[in-house]
């Protein structure tokens, strides 16, 4: 049991790290322009969020939002831009790591993220506040 998990440990260590010079082999991908996906989300709380209403309800519950990130600056691995829904818009700033890791940051949370291709991207964001809590994962396609 013990060589196993060590086995699906060092192939998760290979697959990372083969990812990582992939990406730093082919240089940084153009990020600027618009990207597009739908949130799965779940949402805790009563308090109302940027891009999720608010309900009474206390227990969890599952939300989908279409979110539209527009990158408009890039330097390297370096972008800025906005990411929206039909309730808000929040600007943003983020980083790529050599290993492909999307970290970025808006107003109130921080999201992370992985560059699956060129032209699409994961995004999953944690929210905390008194009132709400938000688990939220996006796909996102670059649009042409």
């Amino acid at each position: 049991m013990r060589y196993g998990m060590l086995a699906v440990l060092f192939t998760t260590l290979v697959m990372t790290a083969t990812v990582g010079q992939a990406i730093a082999q082919q240089g940084i991908a153009d990020l600027r322009g618009t990207w597009k996906g739908e949130s799965e989300s779940i949402v805790r709380g009563s308090g109302a969020n940027t891009h999720h209403p608010g309900t009474a309800a206390a227990e969890p519950r599952f939300t989908s939002v279409p979110f539209t990130l527009v990158i408009d600056k890039q330097n390297g691995r370096r972008f800025s831009g906005t990411f929206s829904s039909a309730r808000s818009t929040e600007a943003v700033i983020a980083v790529l790591s050599r290993s492909g890791t999307i970290y970025m940051v808006d107003e109130d949370a921080h999201a992370w993220g992985t560059l699956l291709a060129p032209n699409r991207m994961e995004l999953c964001y944690l929210h905390q506040s008194a009132a709400t809590r938000i688990a939220s994962c996006t796909e996102l396609t670059k649009q042409p």
